[in-house]
């Protein structure tokens, strides 16, 4: 009971926490944190640069590095602490951060790239002190730098950063290592010992997108799966096995994918293990031996998901998930987040569940893995927070209003008709 009254905080309003949300440098506000050097160069690359999305621009854009106006936002919409992944485009980079980038095409470009993600973090560290106790952010890192990698996620450690480091993805074409390589182990050896989550958000493991619409859909349709694949790999790679206190986060690429997987992996390694004779036993047997847990004992000792657009199927599966692994996030500013409209998203998806259950699941996960005081939240939780009864009210046919669409946590709702 006191757990409960700790997450819901001692008015009664849950303590919500997006463990999903995204943020950035404007582009010449990343100036500051680059080295002296890079400074011509980057003014020369600012200068032709060209923003990718309708939402990084202009008063949209703002969203990603206005502290102020992004504490009303989320304010307004319950929320009282983030996880900040990146957003904008780092310096020197071609695309986003959470999408697959083309090769450097020397070593100089590589050097510049990662100097780039570098003055990211910095500005992050800078933007996260800006609102106290309120942000846990991710620090970006390069896998194409595993030594530099490990002192970054050193700095970002030392920086405050509680929101651990990105991972980014192997996809075919980029002549890396897939995670399940040993060299990547410096990597999560580091990651164990300062207790900095691994957050593998989906996006940049997938193959780029091609020009046509027929690309895009296969992208879309196949973007979480390409994403899904680091589960496997660490798994099979003896990473979880080697580094039992490393925790993997696996953001924004749905929930009900968790329950399927491990009933699947666990079969193959039964299998691997035990069918003598089989096809599969040839292959894994060596490899199975090699491991003291089944899959799904993996994941419950330390795997995670960012449960962005949370629907009522996905909140049924809750238990073979974990009630304890499931963190709701808003993905605040995407075009497909919950805002404004995530009190109401939070009511779709967790009307009748438990409240003590919803509170672990709406912060006091993210608290827990992030670092974030809930106490030092009760206050402001009180202030702008929903209560336990207004999470518990059903959205009702056509109160949402037809806009609320953009987001998939009201897929399936009747909405309001467009006016």
């Amino acid at each position: 009971m006191s757990q409960m009254r700790n997450q819901t905080g001692s008015s009664g309003h849950y303590v919500i926490i997006s463990a999903d949300c995204h943020g950035g440098g404007n582009v010449f506000d990343y100036r500051q944190y680059l080295a002296s050097r890079w400074h011509d160069e980057f003014d020369a690359w600012a200068a032709a640069f060209e923003v990718p999305y309708e939402d990084l621009k202009g008063d949209a854009g703002e969203r990603n590095w206005d502290s102020a106006r992004r504490l009303r936002d989320l304010e307004s919409d319950g929320i009282v602490a983030e996880v900040v992944f990146p957003n904008t485009v780092p310096p020197f980079f071609p695309n986003v951060s959470l999408s697959a980038q083309p090769p450097a095409v020397t070593a100089d470009d590589m050097d510049r790239r990662w100097a780039g993600l570098q003055a990211h973090n910095r500005w992050l560290a800078d933007f996260c002190a800006a609102a106290p106790g309120r942000r846990a952010g991710i620090g970006q890192i390069t896998l194409h730098d595993i030594e530099a990698s490990v002192a970054e996620v050193r700095f970002a450690h030392e920086a405050g950063l509680t929101g651990g480091i990105l991972l980014p993805g192997t996809p075919p074409g980029l002549d890396l290592p897939q995670l399940f390589d040993p060299g990547y182990d410096p990597l999560w050896r580091v990651c164990e010992e300062l207790g900095m989550p691994v957050n593998h958000h989906s996006g940049s493991a997938a193959p780029p997108m091609g020009p046509t619409d027929v690309d895009a859909v296969v992208f879309l349709l196949e973007v979480t799966w390409w994403a899904h694949r680091a589960l496997t790999h660490l798994i099979v790679g003896g990473a979880l096995e080697r580094y039992p206190n490393l925790q993997v986060v696996f953001t924004e690429q749905g929930s009900a994918w968790v329950p399927e997987e491990l009933l699947k992996l666990d079969y193959m390694f039964d299998r691997m293990g035990g069918a003598g004779g089989s096809q599969e036993q040839e292959w894994g047997r060596d490899l199975v031996e090699r491991l003291s847990l089944k899959p799904s004992e993996y994941w419950a000792r330390q795997c995670h998901v960012g449960a962005s657009f949370i629907r009522p199927p996905e909140v049924g599966l809750r238990y073979s998930i974990g009630v304890n692994k499931i963190m709701w996030g808003s993905d605040y500013p995407h075009k497909e987040g919950s805002f404004p409209f995530s009190r109401e998203a939070l009511r779709a998806a967790f009307a009748g569940v438990p409240a003590g259950e919803v509170a672990r699941m709406v912060g006091g996960n993210a608290a827990a893995l992030y670092g974030f005081d809930l106490d030092a939240l009760a206050p402001v939780a009180a202030a702008v927070g929903p209560t336990v009864d207004e999470i518990n009210s059903a959205v009702l046919p056509g109160e949402l209003p037809a806009e609320a669409a953009k987001c998939p946590a009201f897929a399936g709702l009747q909405l309001a008709a467009a006016s």
